[in-house]
């Protein structure tokens, strides 16, 4: 069950990403719609895991994972229509690359190893999404330029800590070697 809550994020990648980036495409409450339902399958897949005593290994890196492509596709959509840099979706592609590898071969643990700045990066990283479609909203149409700026702004302090979080993951094992 907790694997189809995931696979539903997973089939809205690509719908997401084309109406983020053809404004055209979907209503602007289908949007918000489609995104919020991608949201609650994040929120509810681990909890219904814990619930079912479903919960492994393979099952956090497909939750994880599916996060990843979805946040990044959507980050890079919002990239081509001019409210991100194109830097942003290329660091988290960095950072995700470097969780997986410090976690199963550098720890050599049998699960993603979690950190703090990566997980808090993980939950904004929808902010700039949800805003996008919000912003297309009817009733947001007059304030539209705040929202596209804050996007923006959002976006890099995304990179930003996105950084400080690929620099915490790299110099841990450094400091782990000291204890």
């Amino acid at each position: 069950m907790a694997n189809l809550l995931t696979a539903i994020r997973l089939l809205l990648v690509i719908p997401v990403a084309m109406a983020i980036a053809n404004a055209s495409l979907f209503t602007s409450w289908l949007l918000l719609a489609l995104i919020v339902i991608a949201i609650a399958s994040d929120y509810f897949d681990g909890k219904v895991a814990r619930a079912f005593k479903t919960a492994s290994a393979r099952g956090m890196l497909f939750d994880h994972g599916t996060d990843f492509i979805f946040v990044t596709t959507a980050l890079f959509a919002l990239s081509t229509i001019g409210l991100s840099s194109i830097l942003l979706p290329l660091l988290i592609v960095v950072a995700f690359s470097q969780y997986v590898f410090d976690s199963y071969y550098l720890f050599k643990q049998k699960q993603l190893r979690m950190s703090f700045l990566g997980r808090w990066n993980g939950i904004f990283y929808f902010v700039p999404i949800v805003l996008l479609a919000s912003s297309r909203l009817p009733i947001f149409e007059q304030v539209q330029d705040i929202f596209n700026l804050s996007i923006v702004y959002i976006n890099y302090a995304l990179a930003v800590s996105t950084l400080a979080s690929i620099v915490d993951r790299a110099i841990a094992p450094l400091l782990q070697k000291d204890k």
